[in-house]
């Protein structure tokens, strides 16, 4: 993998991270492994439910945490106090970037909405990420990932036709995908802040998820189709699903074009399916999809998935073995790729998370640590970034502000 250069490309950029759980926090991350200087604003005594959350590692904090909250420096603050808000009004003078998940509305009653941090410093950037956004009938409303799941189309469309709706994968899929809208959203403001000033970032979690649901809107709009739950297919293309192989292992199959669909007819023998007066267009086997599963479903079970995979891929149709974390940590393209980075811990020893993405050839990403102790930057921020004497940390210590 590439080492990075001296300076990487979000080097000298200062972000508060005053988010709680992933969504807004993600942003943030995604930025520190480019350079950026992350600092984590938490309860003090309690610090971010995150730390809570997930799969307990050795030490008190869990590995989503220590995961997600990589590269970051904590802080304690309690933003609730005068002094807590006085003091986060000093940070954002000295801080490009502002990220932050409460309900709307939280930080104006605190002093510290948009308006108000933006006198502070007429550069910001402020992120701000909510169940249902900052605006419209539903903003007050509290939100999480499966919420905005429901809301925004996606769990309709999960699960086997006729059943209940499932779990899309990761119950946290909207905060990741939210994160990621954030962090676009954090570029392209820093990109013009020296033209138009600071702005404000405003996403909704249900928006995320909505964005990326293929034709769902325009096909709605322009026909009335209401897609409803496909179970290993799709209405799209065929074959086209997940297909169950003689040893029990499934394996993923996309002929998502009639070329492709020409070369799976051959390679299982049956030239004649591909044929234009047979199921050589898309619409022919969409309209015939039953027989076609059952040919492919027929062929996946005279094989094992690796003679699957191998058949498919040695003609050219799309295909892969439908894999465990088991199989991803022993897959030598994984390996490769260099997408699973392993980083010792004083805390907790070894621990493996997903490498920095995207891979840039000059500048790349990286992971400098495990997400930190509560409140492990406290003298750091307090005392060489803010000039804060060691009496005066003492007594916001005492009067448990910070």
């Amino acid at each position: 993998m590439p080492q990075p250069s001296v300076e990487q490309p979000l080097s000298g950029i200062r972000i508060l991270d005053l988010g709680t759980f992933i969504a807004a926090p993600f942003a943030a991350t995604v930025l520190s492994e480019f350079g950026a200087e992350v600092i984590k604003v938490e309860q003090p005594g309690r610090g971010d439910p995150l730390r809570n959350f997930g799969t307990p590692s050795r030490g008190s904090d869990t590995l989503c945490w220590m995961s997600e909250a990589r590269n970051k420096r904590s802080i304690t603050l309690d933003l609730r106090q005068p002094q807590g808000a006085a003091i986060l009004r000093e940070l954002v003078r000295r801080c490009d970037v502002l990220c932050e998940s409460f309900r709307p509305g939280t930080l104006e009653e605190w002093g510290l909405g948009f308006d108000a941090l933006l006198r502070e410093n007429p550069k910001l950037t402020m992120l701000r990420v909510s169940g249902f956004g900052q605006t419209g009938p539903l903003r007050d409303r509290p939100g999480f990932a499966r919420i905005a799941h429901a809301f925004a189309g996606l769990a309709h469309l999960t699960g086997m036709p006729g059943e209940a709706p499932l779990t899309p994968g990761s119950t946290s899929l909207a905060d990741y995908v939210s994160g990621l809208y954030g962090a676009i959203g954090i570029l392209l403001a820093l990109r013009v802040r020296d033209r138009v000033g600071g702005q404000c970032i405003d996403l909704a979690l249900f928006e995320s998820i909505f964005r990326i649901l293929d034709d769902l809107a325009p096909a709605y709009g322009q026909n009335g189709t209401v897609r409803g739950r496909q179970g290993m297919g799709t209405s799209a293309a065929c074959p086209h699903g997940h297909f169950l192989c003689g040893d029990d292992r499934w394996i993923a199959l996309a002929c998502s074009s009639d070329k492709l669909f020409a070369r799976f007819a051959r390679m299982i023998g049956r030239p004649e399916l591909a044929a234009p007066e047979a199921y050589g267009r898309v619409e022919q086997r969409l309209t015939a999809r039953e027989l076609i599963d059952t040919v492919t479903r027929d062929w996946a079970a005279s094989r094992t998935m690796a003679e699957a995979v191998d058949a498919c891929n040695s003609v050219g149709v799309p295909c892969a073995p439908v894999q465990t974390v088991a199989d991803i940590f022993a897959n030598e393209q994984f390996a490769e790729r260099e997408v699973l980075l392993t980083l010792a811990d004083p805390r907790v020893g070894d621990v493996v998370v997903p490498n920095a993405l995207p891979k840039l050839s000059r500048t790349p990403g990286s992971v400098r640590h495990l997400g930190p102790t509560l409140g492990e930057a406290n003298h750091y921020v307090y005392r060489s970034l803010l000039g804060m004497s060691e009496e005066r940390v003492r007594d916001l210590q005492r009067a448990a502000i910070i």
